[in-house]
């Protein structure tokens, strides 16, 4: 089923929207998850909410891209149980690292939700236009670290490359991010 079927089907508030997703997308929203949180079970759970996060919002929402619009819900879901579980025992997981990492050029957000969703959807159109000015390696090497939390390790692996050249592109690449948002105005 085409992705503007199953749109339709949650806008019509039909059931057969949720399977019809989880048909053609579950590998792809579980493996986000897993990638997160390392567990399967809970990876499972987030999936469910998922979609019942897309039941949720679609309408108002009307997304062009099904894929991608399950792939940020179950990452944000995703990373709220990992942050919820992590809380008290902050470790060296490829989360944390990974996190920790965009945290050296991405500001925190303030308190005012409000303020925080303007500010959230404004630094998401800013980094989306960077990634777009990037050549397809380091594109895809930030994606795979700050996107799916691959490690440096895997990383390396998937592009052939040693990992002090991954870790190297990848700093570069938070650098040129971080020179963007001060351009924007958004880190000082």
């Amino acid at each position: 089923m085409e992705d503007r079927e199953i749109v339709s089907l949650f806008e019509n508030r039909d059931e057969r929207a949720i399977e019809e997703a989880k048909k053609k997308y579950s590998r792809y929203v579980r493996s986000i998850s897993l990638g997160i949180l390392h567990s399967d079970e809970d990876a499972e759970e987030c999936e469910s909410d998922a979609y019942l996060g897309a039941w949720n919002s679609i309408p108002p929402h009307h997304p062009e891209d099904l894929r991608t619009y399950l792939g940020k819900i179950v990452r944000r879901i995703s990373i709220d149980r990992f942050r919820a579980e992590t809380a008290e025992k902050r470790g060296g997981t490829e989360t944390n690292l990974s996190l920790d990492e965009l945290e050296e050029c991405i500001p925190a957000a303030p308190g005012n939700p409000v303020e925080e969703a303007v500010e959230a959807a404004d630094l998401g159109r800013i980094i989306d236009a960077f990634l777009r000015t990037l050549p397809e390696n380091e594109r895809r090497m930030f994606l795979r670290r700050y996107w799916y939390f691959d490690s440096v390790k895997e990383i390396a692996e998937r592009f052939g490359s040693g990992e002090s050249r991954v870790k190297t592109a990848l700093f570069r690449t938070r650098e040129k991010l971080k020179t963007v948002l001060q351009q924007e105005g958004i880190w000082q």
